[in-house]
């Protein structure tokens, strides 16, 4: 069935028109505007939840000449993510009504996280590489402000930037690998729509031409460090910690159900692309992802257990599972699609309820600290009841839902591990690894709400209702995917798993309670657990020592990210002492070098070949201008030049550059072309004019020019000088098969007859008149633009002169 199209766009537009609205409507709600902001993301909900079982692409034109559409495309991976992006935002807007009471800045708050909704929705729906780019950014840009929402704070500052900074220059990256794509298929369409074919409709065609063409390898990287930088994969992980600044709703919406899920997203949408059907392993694709996803899952869950704040437990913890699903997506064989479709729902629905939890302790209990928290269930009853499913589903802890998914991510490490032997049985012992320390940091959480109460901790509040109850319905929904996870699989992840197979998906089911016969996954998961359970009381040596493990120096990302970051504010420091510098010569030579610099370098990257200079015969005008004549124009020109540089003054050696504006004038009568003369002739007087009257407001000299400065204005010179002379030779080397003047000859009307060039084209049928006002239109007003306001100047200096005002 296909989608309705006016749905799909009211889908994508509604989240901006509240945001339009929202400034207005905090007039007069105040800080119930919260629930205006639910009340759209609700209505998206609902639009949403219509679409459910669709398949297809919608477009409207958006850029024609390029072949460039809004094209939405809503199948069961579009539907799942637009349906948490808006189904989260439901709960994370009603929350924030009561976790941003009192906060400053709520109008700017809220329109910027419905603006980043809809760049996540936009993310979700997009069929067109281009928009894909464009809400891409969006969702960078968006975040940028709700990161850095404390605006006065040194340190929010500085996990706005260093987020802004990471993913859009990943996104810059991907950008480029859409334009290989573009360059190798000739479409920027996903999928099939009325304007182009698809990219990934036609998987197996563009696999081919991409390898053909050596860009298999340059397009996956390309798109998976836009992923990576995203979805927070290391070494690109470090700006999720930070992003901790933000209030917590704002980290509970980033971190579940949208910012980072749309890398993992697009890691899924573009699996058909680059996994053929029926293989253990894609070709790059495979290396590349399981690699870059079992190291970020191990990494950064050893991290999560030397976290001493339960925000970045959490952040480490989100980088982890986004490893886990990214790892998923690497795997050819069918159970990581499987398991990466899965885990997405599932790990929306326990994080999104555990940031909840941690923004309800943190506000109560006024700490953030996990050593000064304890025994918090008597204090928060519900909220221990909520942090309890969601842990052990994050634990991965059966019958738990995160149990299901992460086991089918260790049968798709053991069949690969198994088909191939050797060294690939280090990633099934990898994904078991990174699962332990899962396990630890997963009870660590949930110790919060057992054992004895601290005694330095004060009176801990009672939650508003507005921030219970979000947290509950995620509870509540991570209990009803534990109770009936294959109804869950049926309807929901069954169908973003149609999305991410190459090729026609089957149905996948998980054995509940627990598995029921005994297999190496099943084992692999056994163990986890035990090794887990076994480890956990020494759970603070193992904290301490990679907290002592990570101050080492340059151990961290973060080490050689705050060092570039100084590195480049040091550099800076040579901008005002070598390029503005307050003198003209300086700027000048910038920016004629870097013109040069992008003339030259685009000649050498489009392979432009030097055309061969024949003499005085390659530059007469099919006999027009003859040689002697030609040759004494040069010869004058040549002296004209030299003189200006031996010139003892400015006044002369304006004369004498004046020179070779004349010769150039007097080109073009011997050329037959008196329009360019004339024109030629009034802006060389008038520019001359002008030159004098400057210059005699100024010294004749400004002394000798010294040795240290003629060198570099030299360099400058020849190098635009050889830029201009490649430029003339490549642009004039084109030898047209038929002359232009005696094609509008041959074509001229007939008197009597109708002709289809000159009448039908230009309107009339004087050849020099159509020429000139049509063909040559732009050309034409140019000039009499020229020449209108050269003669007004000439006018303007006269009269002033003659009024005796000082010019």
């Amino acid at each position: 069935m296909q989608p309705e199209p006016a749905v799909l766009f009211a889908v994508l537009a509604l989240p901006f028109v509240g945001a339009a609205l929202t400034p207005l409507v905090y007039r007069v709600l105040g800080e119930r505007t919260a629930y205006f902001a639910a009340a759209v993301a609700t209505a998206c909900l609902a639009l949403v939840l219509t679409q459910y079982g669709t398949h297809g692409t919608v477009s409207v034109e958006w850029i024609p000449q390029l072949g460039v559409n809004l094209v939405l495309y809503m199948d069961g991976l579009a539907f799942l993510v637009a349906l948490l992006a808006s189904g989260v935002g439901v709960l994370v807007f009603t929350y924030s009504g009561g976790y941003m009471h009192g906060e400053p800045g709520q109008d700017k708050y809220y329109t910027t996280l419905l603006v980043f909704m809809g760049a996540m929705l936009g993310v979700a729906l997009a069929a067109d590489l281009v928009a894909l780019f464009v809400f891409w950014e969006l969702t960078s840009v968006s975040s940028f402000l709700l990161i850095g929402h404390y605006q006065r704070e040194a340190s929010s500052i500085y996990a706005s930037r260093k987020s802004m900074l990471i993913t859009v220059a990943g996104g810059l990256f991907m950008l480029v690998g859409f334009l290989f794509l573009h360059d190798v298929t000739g479409s920027f369409a996903l999928f099939d729509s009325g304007a182009s074919q698809g990219i990934i409709t036609n998987a197996e065609m563009v696999r081919e031409e991409l390898s053909a063409q050596g860009l298999l390898l340059p397009v996956v990287a390309l798109v998976a460090l836009g992923a990576a930088t995203k979805s927070a994969q290391v070494p690109f992980h470090i700006w999720l910690p930070n992003a901790m600044e933000a209030p917590t709703p704002v980290s509970a919406f980033l971190h579940s159900a949208t910012m980072v899920k749309a890398g993992v997203y697009l890691v899924g949408r573009f699996r058909p692309l680059f996994v053929p059907e029926e293989v253990y392993i894609a070709e790059v694709w495979t290396p590349l992802l399981v690699g870059l996803g079992l190291l970020t899952m191990t990494v950064a869950a050893m991290l999560a257990v030397s976290a001493t704040d339960i925000k970045e437990l959490l952040a480490y913890s989100t980088a982890s599972h986004l490893g886990l699903i990214v790892a998923g997506f690497g795997f050819a064989v069918s159970y990581g699609g499987e398991a990466g479709a899965f885990h997405i729902l599932n790990h929306a629905s326990f994080k999104a309820a555990l940031f909840l939890v941690a923004g309800i302790v943190a506000h109560e209990a006024g700490t953030r600290d996990i050593g000064s928290l304890s025994g918090l269930r008597d204090d928060l009853p519900i909220t221990a009841a909520i942090a309890t499913v969601a842990c052990l589903s994050m634990a991965g802890i059966p019958p738990f839902n995160g149990f299901f998914s992460k086991e089918l991510l260790f049968e798709a490490a053991w069949e690969t591990g198994a088909h191939f032997g050797g060294l690939w049985y280090l990633v099934p012992a990898v994904a078991v690894f990174g699962s332990v320390f899962t396990f630890l940091y997963s009870i660590k959480f949930l110790s919060l709400f057992y054992g004895d109460r601290p005694d330095g901790l004060g009176e801990v509040h009672s939650p508003p209702l507005a921030m219970v109850a979000p947290a509950a319905v995620l509870g509540l929904a991570v209990v009803v995917i534990s109770l009936v996870p294959n109804l869950a699989i049926e309807y929901v992840a069954g169908l973003a798993y149609e999305g991410v197979a190459p090729g026609d998906a089957h149905s996948f089911t998980v054995p509940w309670p627990i598995p029921t016969e005994v297999t190496p996954y099943a084992l692999m998961s056994l163990v986890t657990i035990v090794l887990g359970a076994a480890l956990f009381p020494f759970y603070d040596r193992l904290h301490g020592a990679i907290g002592r493990a990570r101050r080492f120096p340059y151990t961290s990302p973060n080490a050689y990210y705050d060092g570039g970051l100084a590195a480049l504010e040091r550099a800076s420091g040579f901008v005002p002492a070598y390029v503005q510098t307050r003198m003209f010569r300086t700027y000048a030579a910038s920016t004629l070098l870097a013109v040069c610099a992008l003339a030259l370098g685009g000649y050498l990257v489009a392979g432009t070949p030097i055309p061969p200079f024949g003499g005085l015969d390659s530059l007469t005008l099919l006999g027009v201008v003859g040689g002697i004549p030609l040759l004494v124009i040069l010869l004058v020109a040549l002296f004209g030049a030299a003189a200006v540089g031996i010139a003892d003054s400015h006044v002369a050696g304006v004369l004498t550059l004046s020179i070779l504006g004349f010769m150039v004038a007097i080109f073009y009568v011997l050329a037959s072309a008196p329009d360019l003369a004339l024109t030629q002739l009034v802006i060389e007087t008038l520019v001359l004019l002008i030159f004098l009257l400057v210059l005699d407001k100024l010294p004749t000299w400004y002394g000798d020019l010294e040795v240290r400065e003629a060198i570099p204005d030299a360099i400058v010179a020849g190098v635009v000088g050889v830029t201009v002379t490649l430029t003339v030779l490549v642009t004039t080397s084109a030898q047209p098969s038929q002359n232009i003047a005696s094609f509008f000859v041959e074509n001229a009307p007939i008197p009597g007859e109708h002709d289809p060039v000159l009448i039908d084209a230009g309107g009339g049928g004087n050849i020099v008149n159509v020429i000139l006002v049509d063909f040559r239109a732009f050309d034409t007003l140019g000039e009499i633009t020229v020449v209108a306001m050269a003669a007004l100047a000439v006018l303007t200096l006269v009269g002033m002169r003659n009024r005796g005002e000082d010019v």
